[in-house]
């Protein structure tokens, strides 16, 4: 026992500090319950095969996708629309549809899926996500408080109360107080979050502001002006040709930039799926097939009439979709390089300096001093330090920061690779999105929830809605995946030495004669102060028993004081690693341990005095 109470400490202690890492730290103390015997090593791993690390593995992976396909951004479109550039509305928009999707979902999953809606809504104002991603975490576990399904703790104290031959508990019989539960955290959250939570970003921020993005690149190049799009019908006589055989550059002084191929899946935008090509000496055109044309409109024009090609003009421009009229990043993307002084290309034209042959890119733009060239690119010739904006495939534009020392590549493309969203992805990702909510909440559906998640991140990657599986791996937040897993264990831990128990019986015990409010509270802050070091689910195993057998030798209702029970389990904030939800925010956050002792204490203090006068007016003691 003492052995176990030492090493809790000692962790504790190292949580707060902050100077080593939290899942650093959850992993030397699960080495230390092994090095001194309290834990057999099966009973040490187990948290890594709980069904909720698992879980978690794939919603990370869910909400990767979400993100990937650009599916967050759209709706918190959406939602910005009714917050407008108000963060006070934006904060109360994202506490109600939290709150109110943490009632069917568990509470990890809410976050996991909303987290990357939010981190784009509060860019989109400029807002700062330490401002909102706590108020999210702990919004999730209120919202939890609605219904049966909400959280574990509430089947717990309905099965307790079941199994002692009490009422059962319906579906929304928590509704009521969770509803002023939720009422009132928000209000608290509000207050907390803008004293505690206002640290500003804004050295991150300018920093991300100076980095140019590849839209505002092309714009900035003006790439757009002389851009054309030109389609393959069925009677044009460019199909089955070449790029050699077209030899577009010479006889009408135009680039090809990229051939556009439309949808696989027919016309059902769901499985839409768009084919970026580069233009390469082989590749050879086909029908249907949309040709980005960079040059002189006089030039597109006889080059359309010549192989009878369909001109899209600008008004038809306007009334397409976005992702088929305007440049994309998906497969083909852009960059900038530098020219070295010493570069044997300075002097040479486009032309001659063989990009396309050599590097398999082209060369859109010019940037000379404050000037802008990209008319007739293929005759200029180079200068020192010309900045010159190159397009091609993803791995082609890598090789160029490693294949050559005539210039220095601007940035880091492969980064930029990664942040390139599938947009037309974004149907099918909402759908597998709302087919693992469905599965989750229906009880008709033989599904659990851990297999629900498991299927539909494995959809994501399957169809396509990641680069490669690489990606999807690196969606997933490993510090909070080993804090969680190294921490469950220490749950069983306390129980196997019987620290929990001792710590229960004598709170519970010397309060039991004072009276049903002394009790209450003694339930109430019990629960809460073992959940700051076990879970909420396994404190609420241990404490629901405890309560029942209490109330009901005083004579006393036991329903009230196993809603004290699941409220002390569920209402934790003060602590990262009480509940998954407060692990999950933590990092893209960058919350320390002391930024949930400061918002998470206050706030779990006065919902704890509250509830205890709350509970008893929907649930008498008699």
């Amino acid at each position: 026992m003492i052995t176990t109470i030492a090493i809790l400490v000692i962790a504790t202690i190292f949580f707060v500090n902050g100077k080593v890492r939290s899942d650093i730290v959850a992993l030397c103390a699960l080495i230390a319950l092994l090095i001194t015997h309290v834990l057999t090593v099966e009973e040490a791993l187990s948290g890594f095969s709980n069904s909720v690390i698992v879980m978690m593995v794939g919603l990370f992976i869910v909400s990767g996708a979400i993100l990937q396909t650009g599916l967050a951004k759209l709706i918190s479109a959406k939602m910005l629309k009714l917050a407008g550039k108000s963060e006070l509305k934006l904060y109360l928009l994202v506490m109600l549809v939290t709150a109110c999707l943490g009632g069917l979902v568990s509470n990890v999953g809410t976050v996991a899926l909303m987290l990357p809606i939010v981190v784009s809504m509060a860019s989109g104002i400029n807002m700062s996500v330490r401002k909102i991603l706590m108020p999210l975490a702990f919004a999730s576990s209120l919202g939890g408080m609605m219904t049966l399904i909400g959280t574990p703790p509430n089947l717990i104290i309905q099965q307790t109360l079941s199994n002692a031959g009490g009422q059962n508990l319906k579906f929304l019989t928590f509704l009521p107080v969770g509803f002023v539960c939720v009422l009132i955290g928000t209000v608290i959250l509000l207050i907390l979050s803008k004293i505690f939570l206002s640290k500003s970003d804004d050295e991150k921020e300018i920093g991300n502001k100076t980095r140019k993005s590849l839209n505002e690149l092309i714009r900035e190049y003006g790439v757009l002006n002389n851009l054309s799009r030109l389609k393959v019908k069925s009677f044009s006589s460019i199909q089955g040709k070449t790029i050699i055989d077209l030899d577009v550059r010479n006889k009408y002084n135009l680039n090809i930039l990229e051939i556009r191929r439309g949808n696989k899946g027919g016309q059902n935008n769901l499985f839409k799926n768009i084919e970026q090509k580069f233009v390469d000496k082989d590749i050879v055109i086909r029908k249907e097939d949309i040709l980005y044309v960079s040059g002189g409109k006089e030039f597109v024009y006889r080059f359309a009439k010549d192989f009878q090609l369909e001109v899209y003009d600008e008004e038809e421009r306007e009334l397409n979709d976005t992702a088929a009229d305007s440049m994309a990043f998906y497969d083909i993307g852009i960059a900038e390089i530098v020219l070295m002084p010493t570069s044997k290309l300075v002097n040479q034209s486009v032309k001659d300096a063989g990009f396309r042959d050599k590097y398999n890119v082209n060369v859109l733009g010019i940037q000379r001093k404050k000037e802008y060239l990209n008319e007739n690119i293929a005759d200029i010739k180079f200068h020192s330090n010309d900045v010159l904006l190159v397009q091609g495939t993803w791995q082609n534009i890598g090789r160029l920061s490693r294949d050559d020392s005539d210039w220095v590549v601007l940035g880091q493309p492969l980064e930029e690779a990664s942040k390139v969203t599938y947009d037309y992805k974004a149907p099918l990702v909402g759908v597998i999105m709302l087919l693992m909510v469905v599965m989750m909440v229906f009880d008709f559906i033989p599904i659990e929830p851990v297999t629900a998640v498991l299927i539909a991140s494995m959809l994501m990657i399957l169809t396509g809605c990641f680069r490669n599986v690489e990606a999807a791996y690196k969606t997933i937040n490993w510090e909070s995946i080993f804090l969680i897993g190294g921490m469950m264990p220490m749950s069983l831990a306390l129980e196997k030495t019987g620290v929990s128990t001792l710590i229960s019986d004598t709170l519970v015990s010397s309060l039991g004669n004072v009276g049903p409010y002394a009790l209450m509270a003694g339930i109430y802050f019990t629960t809460s102060f073992i959940t700051l070091f076990i879970s909420n689910t396994a404190t609420s195993v241990l404490m629901a028993p405890i309560a029942l057998s209490s109330a009901t030798s005083l004579g006393l209702n036991p329903v009230p004081f196993l809603f004290a029970v699941t409220y002390g389990a569920s209402m934790c904030f003060v602590s990262p690693f009480s509940t998954p939800a407060n692990a999950l925010v933590m990092t893209p956050g960058q919350y320390s341990f002391m930024d949930y002792v400061k918002v998470g204490g206050p706030m779990q203090l006065i919902i704890g005095v509250i509830m205890v006068f709350i509970l008893p007016m929907f649930f008498p003691f008699k």
